[in-house]
């Protein structure tokens, strides 16, 4: 065998972002909460082929129905029924669908929208700088829950107004923290060395910058997904969700209120819903801070 097959059979050294990847996936518990995270994932995407009945199907009948375990519960509606009858089991998998899709939605276009200002605000500076950071600044000083309220409030109530009123402020979160990896890459060899070779500032920024800050970007995003999973469920919880007949967690637990005391079940399942789903994410999150952060490193 020739030097120059050896060379080209030479395996590619690993990039830093492979090398974080496997300390992620070294950990046994962010692995587990990363299955259970797709499995949420999985039953969103595949809810009218899994839910056992449909979600709005109302029948007085079975109106306060216990789950299945319980003294006149019924194995064909294993979690019991709502108020009207409808199957909280088939209504938490369809719910699924509005948490998830809500906070996918939020932040993919809170995130694009955050990583441009990040960028423009961290390589432009000047006045670009100036308007961006006063304005993060603003929108940082009212509290995410009632800025929300207020948009939806002029709006209405409906899955797009929800996206749009809280991308309006998610965008800030994920702009700050690209800002501060700007700065701090602008001084290094490789954009020192596209500026000296004429590139664009867009092609900087879009092809040198933005390729090495995206792991804080990708920690920062899981973790404020968990976070408006609950905003969108805090919002249907007050009636400003995505409305009746459409299945909601939030709505669901909300309408479990009144029956708290003797029937637990309304609110307990799709509350043990967003629980189970909010700490899956927070705990992937956890594992991705560490793998991508060299200073929970040994």
């Amino acid at each position: 065998m020739t030097m120059a097959q050896t060379e080209l059979k030479a395996p590619r050294p690993e990039t830093l972002f492979q090398r974080n990847m496997k300390l992620f996936a070294s950990s046994k518990l962010s692995m587990f909460f990363l299955c259970v995270t797709i499995g949420f994932v999985v039953m969103a995407v595949a809810a009218p082929l899994i839910a056992p009945h449909d979600p709005n199907e109302a029948d007085l009948f079975r109106r306060l129905m216990p789950p299945a375990w319980m003294e006149g519960g019924d194995w064909a509606y294993v979690l019991g029924c709502d108020g009207l009858g409808r199957d909280i089991l088939s209504r938490i998998i369809y719910g699924s669908r509005i948490s998830i899709f809500i906070g996918a939605s939020v932040i993919i276009v809170a995130t694009t929208i955050g990583v441009l200002a990040g960028l423009a605000a961290g390589f432009l500076r000047g006045w670009v700088d100036v308007v961006i950071s006063r304005l993060v600044d603003i929108l940082l000083g009212f509290p995410y829950l009632i800025f929300a309220i207020a948009l939806i409030a002029m709006t209405g109530p409906g899955l797009q107004n929800i996206v749009l009123a809280l991308a309006y402020k998610e965008w800030v979160i994920p702009c700050r923290v690209v800002r501060g990896e700007t700065l701090a890459t602008t001084g290094v060899e490789y954009v020192e060395a596209a500026q000296a070779m004429g590139a664009s500032k867009s092609n900087i920024m879009l092809r040198e910058i933005l390729p090495n800050i995206l792991s804080p970007v990708l920690v920062v995003s899981t973790v404020r997904m968990a976070n408006v999973i609950i905003l969108e469920a805090s919002l249907s919880f007050l009636g400003l969700g995505v409305q009746p007949p459409t299945a909601s967690w939030g709505a669901m637990v909300a309408d479990g209120r009144s029956f708290m005391l003797q029937e637990w079940w309304l609110s307990t399942f799709p509350g043990l819903a967003i629980l189970l789903l909010v700490l899956s994410i927070n705990v992937v999150s956890q594992g991705l801070r560490d793998a991508f952060d060299p200073k929970f490193h040994d």
